[in-house]
């Protein structure tokens, strides 16, 4: 079993070169097409249907809208987003099955526990049921349920399953392990595989530490590294090197030395992303491709300085699993805000007026439609000229045109980027992105206005500076011309690469808060901050050939404050890298003097002592209520208006 379909598919290849292909079983697959697979033969027992269906999320997000129509539930303050996070939640910490689906399935009583459930929960799991549908963490529990409950079944896969292997161990979360352990009980040949220095999602349940305790009869360490030279090891080594949760190992290789890995600090984001753009083109020039080079970033909202570098220096570049950051649609929301002002356009309008809702859908848009051809005026001075009209005279329509208004005599006398500020939070926009709880596309928001404020810094002396000139400049970076096809670098978050490897790649932004992630640690303490230290160590083995490390000085909106150099960079081993770029040497100290006051406050403090039913406060979520407290580890399960989080209680105030 393993973890992607991908891996199982290479699998079931190499097996099948290796032995007569008629010998690879249908049982090289991931752990969730091992819970289909069992689920088909054994889910007659709990009154299922053999044909049972599996929904994923686009047929999730259907049902979720259902449920949330059905129980008024409004969606300007739950998205369906949120409302299957809340699903899932649920899934993963209650007995769901044996208390809800099974006594319904088969027809007797549900069980008293149930009481507990929310009821649009229950509306949820009653719509699978109709359907004879399960999603993916069903597949997981409904499996983990027949085999604790159905004796005979246990027993004939144990029967069956006489030799089980797990690749890719680090990354099993409790639920998979439990699977594992169940079916390996009776025959106890397990091999496991994995690189815990290379688990990257604990914050997604995986447990590393369950793969470092495993007790084996034997083990077997592979540290010949075939990828990386000696000098990108080096530095691989010594940074992981100082985690406490591993299986200790030196990656060695036979390759020879290389380049030297090099470490440049930058006066600007803006410097670094340029140093990267001209050593990617001055390297294609002396015969490399453009496929060689990969650019990782921590988190997405990173990429911009980077694409605008790369596109000033006419290098194609592709966006691995993501969107480039101008055609973001937190981007385009934005800009379209500003451009409407300029220019009144029919794109724009179209674009923001329903976003955020102003109750504007498809038949009111056509029949202003109409009215603009009959009238051959632009939609929005179509709406102006009828807003007195039945159909459009409505509160949510006047206060999107006085914003409008309101924003044009602002701009006269405020910069770019104070208008933009303006527009986002009058526009109801930000209020948006935040109650959307996807930190990610409020990251690049922040990006972009802090992009406005460098746009502004670098054109101060120019006396055509105004936001016409500003949306001319950034439509380069919109523009379509650049989806060619061929060979280009490649552009990807870390977490993307994991797996993949390049002959040059330049891991950037590598500053302290931002990579490492403060955020993170202050939340997970010393876990996040290994696991953010095997997340460097991920995308220091990318590389083959040669490695870049980079950062920048100035100030980071991100982190509120300036930037010093990552953790990170400060423990590499004397002799493995190679600086370039200005750097002043005071900058390590006070990044060991932000990480010595990171780590003060995360130490564990007295016991907070909250219990069920207290009132607390929490500075991203807002105020909760504890529903479950185990002060003796102070761990809190806080349920806030949106979700429900697992919290430690040095994070909460009563509130």
């Amino acid at each position: 079993m393993t973890f992607t379909n991908k891996a199982a598919s290479e699998m079931k290849t190499r097996i099948g070169r290796l032995t007569d292909s008629a010998n690879v079983n249908d049982f090289v697959c991931t752990i969730h097409g091992f819970c289909g697979k069992f689920l088909r033969s054994e889910l007659f027992r709990m009154g299922f249907p053999k044909g049972f269906s599996v929904i994923d999320e686009p047929d999730a997000t259907v049902l979720a809208k259902q449920v949330m129509e059905e129980y008024g539930l409004d969606r300007t303050k739950m998205t369906a987003k949120q409302f299957l996070a809340n699903v899932a939640y649920v899934k993963e910490h209650k007995e769901y099955v044996g208390d809800l689906m099974v006594p319904q399935l088969l027809g007797g009583e549900v069980k008293a526990g149930a009481t507990g459930y929310e009821q649009p929960f229950l509306a949820f799991i009653g719509r699978q049921l109709k359907s004879f549908a399960l999603d993916f963490s069903d597949l997981i529990n409904f499996t983990i349920y027949l085999l604790n409950n159905y004796d005979e079944a246990r027993s004939a896969w144990q029967d069956r399953l006489n030799y089980i292997m797990v690749d890719e161990a680090q990354d099993c979360n409790d639920r998979d392990w439990t699977i594992v352990d169940i079916l390996s009980r009776k025959h106890n040949n397990l091999f496991i595989v994995g690189d815990p220095d290379q688990c990257i999602y604990e914050w997604r349940g995986a447990r590393p530490k369950a793969f470092v305790d495993f007790y084996a009869d034997h083990e077997i360490i592979l540290n010949e590294n075939y990828r990386s030279t000696p000098n990108i090891l080096g530095v691989a080594n010594s940074i992981i090197s100082h985690n406490r949760v591993r299986i200790k190992k030196d990656l060695f290789t036979e390759h020879p030395e290389g380049r030297i890995v090099l470490h440049y600090h930058g006066k600007s984001d803006e410097d670094e992303a340029e140093w990267t753009a001209t050593q990617i083109a001055s390297m294609i020039k002396e015969g490399a491709r453009p496929d060689d080079f990969a650019i990782l970033y921590r988190a997405a909202y990173l990429s911009r300085p980077i694409e605008q570098a790369l596109m000033r220096e006419k290098i194609k570049y592709t966006m691995w699993g993501g969107t480039r950051f101008f055609e973001r649609k937190e981007i385009k929301d934005a800009i379209a805000y500003m451009k409407l002002l300029v220019t009144g356009d029919d794109l724009s309008f179209i674009r923001i007026i329903n976003y955020p809702s102003r109750k504007f859908g498809k038949a009111s848009l056509q029949k202003l439609q109409a009215i603009a051809d009959i009238q051959k005026q632009p939609l929005l001075t179509a709406l102006r000229m009828n807003i007195a009209t039945k159909d459009f005279n409505k509160a949510p329509l006047r206060d999107f045109l006085r914003l409008l208004d309101d924003a044009d005599l602002f701009r006269l006398t405020h910069s770019i980027s104070d208008l933009f500020d303006y527009m986002l939070n009058h526009s109801g926009l930000m209020d948006e992105l935040r109650a959307d709880e996807d930190e990610e596309r409020l990251e690049n928001v922040i990006e972009l206005a802090s992009s406005i404020e460098y746009y502004e810094t670098e054109h101060k002396d120019d006396e055509d500076l105004s936001l016409e000139k500003y949306l001319q400049d950034i439509a380069l970076y919109t523009n379509a011309d650049y989806r060619k096809d061929g060979a280009a670098v490649k552009l990807m978050t870390i977490h993307q690469s994991k797996g993949l490897e390049f002959p040059y790649v330049f891991v950037g932004g590598l500053t302290e808060g931002i990579f490492p992630n403060h955020r993170a640690i202050r939340e997970r303490r010393k876990t996040a901050e290994e696991e953010e230290r095997r997340l460097m160590y991920v995308a220091v083995t990318r590389a083959e050939r040669m490695l870049f490390l980079t950062e920048s000085e100035g100030f980071s909106n991100a982190i509120k404050g300036a930037k010093y150099p990552s953790r990170f960079l400060t423990e590499i081993g004397d002799g493995l890298v190679e600086v370039e770029g200005d750097m002043d040497p005071t900058l390590l100290e006070l990044t060991k003097d932000m990480v010595r006051r990171i780590t003060d406050e995360t130490q564990p403090k007295a016991i907070a002592g909250f219990a069920v039913g207290d009132r607390v406060a929490h500075r991203v979520f807002g105020e909760g209520t504890v529903v479950e407290a185990f002060p003796e580890r102070d761990a809190y399960k806080v349920e806030f208006e949106k979700s429900q989080r697992n919290l430690v209680g040095r994070v909460l105030t009563k509130a």
